[in-house]
């Protein structure tokens, strides 16, 4: 009677484990869907501030092209093309504002402080957006790599966390301004 009694004392606490383990993971692909999300926000705003700089009519019109064009690409980007577009629109906005005196150009139209001031936050708010994700997803992936998680299906049938890899650096011009490096 006492084995009976041990063995359904061990098949509790493993139910438990169990239980305790699929909660953690679907409160870390919980966590992984906001920061997707939280991302998802930012990488439109900094498209939605970018393309609003590029039809300001403040740059030649090359340059106007060129971030007007990177950023549509990355606003309306299918799923599977996101990271590229979104790389192209980093890559402009560096083109773009090279130096300071593009930053200036901004700067002196009308509003042009209040662009410049959202678009250097909208590029510093996207590395930590998506370094926030990347941080769920690898936490989310460690757990699922678990043999138990594996061999009792506790993840369903949610799919494989993907990591969202892009080139996010910002243009130094706008990490100088908005460390107050970049004056008047």
């Amino acid at each position: 009677m006492t084995t009976v009694i041990w063995i359904a004392v061990a098949l509790v606490l493993f139910a438990g484990y169990l239980s305790w383990t699929a909660g953690r993971l679907d409160r870390l692909h919980a966590r992984m869907d906001a920061a997707r999300a939280a991302l998802d926000a930012q990488l439109l705003r900094r498209a939605s501030i970018a393309q609003e700089v590029a039809t300001a009519g403040i740059f030649d019109p090359a340059a106007s092209m060129v971030l007007y064009q990177a950023a549509h690409g990355a606003r309306l980007a299918p799923e599977e093309q996101r990271e590229v577009a979104e790389n192209e629109l980093s890559q402009a906005l560096r083109a773009v504002l090279a130096d300071t005196t593009q930053l200036r150009v901004v700067r002196d139209a009308p509003g042009g402080d209040d662009t410049a001031d959202e678009l250097a936050a909208a590029v510093r708010r996207v590395p930590m957006a998506r370094r926030f994700h990347n941080d769920a997803v690898r936490a989310a992936r460690a757990l699922r790599r678990h043999r138990m998680v594996r061999w009792f299906r506790l993840a369903g049938h949610a799919p494989f966390p993907m990591a969202f890899e892009m080139d996010d650096e910002p243009p130094p011009v706008l990490v100088e301004y908005a460390a107050g490096r970049v004056g008047p």
